[in-house]
């Protein structure tokens, strides 16, 4: 049984067929998905294979598990029928041959796991049918420009250095007095030659920047660069995407497949989560590191690849190697040259540089201009300790643009966990911390911070403060002069 939803705008909005044995999965899929898109749906492979071949679908959607026909058995057979269509699996199930069988098989665009995240979804969606769209122009463009070889060469060094200038030490963003500056002044100094560099850091801080910016001022700019997460990938399915496998080396091997090491081979590439990588697989890679020469799984014949290997871990390596975890002989080939990257709080100087930066990139990408942040906004988001580094500082960033309805962001459009966190100069007379002083200092200080993040969501009208806080204006203002809090901003009454 098939389903149409979201008919009153069929053309305009992406066509996404849902595939689903289970109604209750697929009414809720196509409750999440139906202001986004044009939402088909079939509860069996008949009525989805029916669909397909009447309506124009830009993605399918299948669930692994099903009674007829597995999801990538489905998703191959509409590889072979429907090319152009791109193919996603949900799945509660992570098995390696799926996967595999997933990737050279079915040819999946992505998996998305269960329990699914509804921006997650929607963002997976949004990505495939923009590819969808762009296939189609890349095919129309091709017969109409009859692109001669110079041409493309052409074009290739223009993207070549377009990556370069992107790339360059020069625009990574921070402040002068950064202790950023001194990273990248050594990082640039090792680029020129083929040394293995292991980057280190919390999640967020940069790491691949810095590596991409290795890679395209070195010698290697020209050729290939590849990144690979190894963290929590199952060694097979790894060191297939490394080293490549023959047909028939695994259940699900139907094909030969290139690893990206000899697909890379005169680049770079870059393995980021290293630190998450299994004793077995350390072994293969220090071999590979040692003799310059690789076997794809299954084969008997090595090949000589030259790649340089940078590598990436928001781990202790040493604190691994010491319990056992990462082998003392790997991390000594890896870490020829250590950086490491300082997380967001021990560069304060830094925030309102990345944060303008980010919003001057995320504004192209919206179409949303405004000046910018308001001196308020500024402090509150200096003040933030960012767990999540600069990942983090550009999700917040992209929520207050697209909140904001004033041509400039002001600290209203922070998130709560933000604007709980800031703590004002005027307050350094008071304990730092809830967790110190006596009682009555440590209710002063939580008092002084639900008032200023009240007073700062509400854009600093005291009667909408008091309203929230269950105050009269003269109590709220009495707190206020009390906590040195009236001298900040005398916003609407």
């Amino acid at each position: 049984m098939s389903e149409y939803s979201n008919t009153a705008n069929p053309v305009r909005l992406p066509i996404v067929l849902l595939v689903d044995d289970e109604p209750m999965s697929l009414q809720v899929l196509r409750r999440t998905l139906d202001e986004e898109f044009t939402v088909l749906t079939a509860d069996n492979v008949a009525d989805a294979e029916k669909v397909l071949s009447e309506i124009p679908v830009q993605v399918v959607v299948s669930d692994q598990r099903m009674p007829d026909m597995s999801g990538t058995d489905f998703l191959t057979h509409v590889r072979t029928q429907w090319p152009d269509v791109i193919r996603i699996i949900i799945s509660a199930y992570t098995d390696p041959v799926d996967l595999i069988k997933g990737i050279n098989e079915a040819g999946i665009y992505s998996f998305v796991p269960k329990p699914w995240q509804p921006e997650h979804l929607i963002l997976t969606l949004k990505n495939a049918t923009r590819l969808f769209a762009l296939q189609k122009e890349n095919e129309l463009l091709n017969l109409e420009l009859k692109v001669t070889a110079p041409q493309l060469d052409s074009q290739l060094q223009h993207k070549r250095r377009v990556l370069k200038e992107r790339h360059h030490f020069d625009n990574i963003a921070c402040a002068p007095d950064s202790p950023m500056k001194g990273i990248c002044a050594q990082v640039a100094r090792v680029a020129p030659y083929d040394i293995s560099v292991l980057v280190t850091g919390e999640s967020g801080t940069g790491k691949e920047l810095i590596t991409r910016a290795l890679h395209y001022t070195s010698h290697r700019a020209d050729k290939p660069f590849v990144k690979e997460n190894c963290g929590a990938m199952p060694v097979q399915l790894l060191e297939s995407e490394l080293f490549g496998h023959t047909r028939g080396a695994f259940t699900g091997a139907n094909t030969d497949r290139v690893g990206i090491l000899e697909k890379a081979d005169g680049g770079t590439v870059f393995l980021d989560e290293i630190g998450d990588t299994s004793l077995e697989f350390q072994v293969k890679l220090l071999r590979f590191l040692q003799e310059g020469e690789l076997r794809p799984l299954g084969s008997n014949r090595r090949r000589k690849v030259n790649v340089r290997v940078i590598s990436a871990t928001n781990r202790n390596l040493e604190a691994e190697v010491r319990a056992g975890r990462f082998r003392e002989d790997l991390y000594y080939r890896l870490a020829t040259v250590p950086i490491h990257l300082p997380p967001l709080r021990e560069r304060e100087m830094d925030i309102p540089v990345i944060a303008n930066r980010i919003l001057q990139s995320i504004m192209i990408s919206y179409g949303k201009p405004v000046e910018g942040f308001t001196d308020e906004a500024m402090e509150c988001i200096s003040a933030y300790r960012w767990p999540g580094n600069v990942r983090e500082l550009e999700n917040e960033v992209r929520r207050m643009l697209v909140m904001a309805d004033d041509p400039v962001l002001g600290a209203d459009l922070l998130s709560p966990k933000v604007l709980k966190n800031v703590n004002s100069d005027e307050d350094e007379d008071m304990p730092v911390s809830l967790e110190i002083g006596s009682l009555k200092d440590r209710v002063e200080v939580l008092e002084a911070r639900i008032l200023k993040e009240t007073l700062i969501r509400n854009k600093w009208n005291k009667s909408k403060a008091a309203l929230e806080l269950g105050l009269s204006r003269v109590g709220l203002r009495a707190k206020l002069e009390r906590y040195g809090l009236e001298q900040h901003k005398l916003g609407n009454e």
